[in-house]
């Protein structure tokens, strides 16, 4: 058994240490509730930017000192930026704990935050935006983004643009990093075989130069979707993504939902991908997926297939939309769904870095971390008239469809 802790410091941040018994390694991470859907529209990109530089460099350690010290000891220590959290995380042996909870504290806390450590990096994002403009898969699901979410900053991508990358200064970074990376506006986050108390001292170190007070961004609703858009493009796929608006992290259908997509697209024996590239052979990469945020969500189905069968696969796509409609799961595609769904989960949870992503991510979205067990039991209740009416619901409304490829 695990022994889950939650604490708040008096500087305001919230601490939660697990217990793992048994485990070989530690991982500590740092949430903070500050993504792309949260940044002026001037700094579109900025939560991404800063992402980068934290591992530029501390008050006390180079670039270089940090990448040796995590390679050295065998871990990992990395990033990412969503649209409303951005998170800092790093896994190592658990002899190294000290070295690893350190580490973080350094980052979050003292970052150098250089001019020219600023001006060098933006060339480095403006080659990783180049990069994945290079993936059209991505730039279709970027384009169904922006107009599931249009005019709105959830339609973003968290990466930003490059107007805006190239215009963010030096000033503006740090003033975003003085705002935000404030105690009551972050999460830490330690699991290992360790005691309880000796991750939390550790925390409680290692923190407590954060910067008091702050607090999360005030947030509001996007409003009606815009409509699909098709690019040409010179690829030797075209790339289809199909969908709509699907439903918020606090809705109490999203279980049903989670369930209804796995049977759509959701893994190796779904209708998609059974229909479309075992029965066809028309597609290699096939699926759906379900995303929520604070007050929207939305799911999508994808396909990349040769130009010549757009066509046929975005009418198979239509298809299983309207028949999931029309007729609903089958008792077998429930159970099917419920086994998969609660057994991976279980089986995601084996090691420390998947515990530790769990609990962070849910502390800086919901303020609670909620039991294994429930959340167990809360997919293996959804029933035939749940999924009904989430499919009903979510479902039924005419796709939006984007696609990026040759013309045909």
């Amino acid at each position: 058994m695990t022994d889950l802790r939650i604490t708040t410091f008096d500087s305001g941040l919230t601490v939660a240490t697990e217990c793992v018994p048994g485990a070989l390694s530690v991982a500590a991470g740092v949430w903070v509730g500050v993504g792309s859907r949260d940044e002026p529209d001037e700094l579109s990109g900025v939560s991404h930017f800063l992402e980068h530089l934290l591992f530029k460099g501390t008050d006390t350690r180079s670039a270089q000192e940090l990448a040796r010290g995590v390679d050295r000891r065998g871990g990992d220590f990395n990033a990412f930026t969503s649209k409303e959290f951005t998170a800092y995380y790093c896994r190592l042996p658990a002899r190294h704990s000290d070295f690893c909870i350190e580490l973080l504290g350094d980052v979050l806390t003292r970052p150098a935050l250089r001019d020219t450590d600023i001006n060098g990096e933006r060339q480095v994002i403006l080659e990783e935006l180049a990069m994945d403009d290079d993936s059209p898969d991505d730039v279709a699901h970027r384009r169904f983004s922006a107009a599931v979410f249009h005019g709105h900053s959830l339609g973003r991508d968290p990466a930003g643009d490059r107007e805006h990358v190239q215009a963010i200064t030096p000033d503006d970074v740090r003033s975003f990093f003085g705002e935000h990376y404030r105690a009551e506006a972050m999460v830490a986050v330690a699991a290992g075989p360790l005691s309880h108390d000796d991750m939390l001292a550790s925390l409680e170190r290692v923190f407590a130069g954060v910067a008091v007070g702050g607090k999360r961004p005030a947030r509001s609703a996007p409003h009606e979707p815009g409509t699909g858009t098709n690019l040409i493009d010179d690829t030797e796929q075209v790339h289809i993504v199909m969908g709509g608006r699907g439903l918020p992290r606090s809705d109490p259908r999203r279980e049903a939902l989670d369930i209804v997509n796995h049977v759509l697209g959701g893994g190796l024996s779904s209708r998609l991908f059974e229909e479309i590239r075992e029965r066809r052979g028309l597609a290699y990469s096939v699926y759906s997926g379900v995303s929520s945020f604070a007050d929207a969500g939305v799911f999508q189905l994808y396909a990349g297939t040769q130009p010549e069968h757009r066509n046929e696969v975005a009418s198979l796509m239509r298809g299983e939309l309207a028949k999931l409609v029309a007729e609903g799961i089958t008792d077998e595609e429930l159970d099917v769904a419920i086994g998969y769904l609660t057994g991976a989960f279980e089986l995601g949870l084996e090691d420390t870095g998947a515990r530790m992503a769990r609990t962070g991510g849910q502390l800086i979205t919901m303020g609670a971390v909620r039991p294994i067990a429930e959340q167990v039991a809360r997919w293996a209740a959804v029933d035939q008239p749940a999924t009904r009416e989430v499919i009903r619901d979510v479902l039924a409304a005419e796709p939006i469809v984007v696609t990026v490829g040759p013309s045909v």
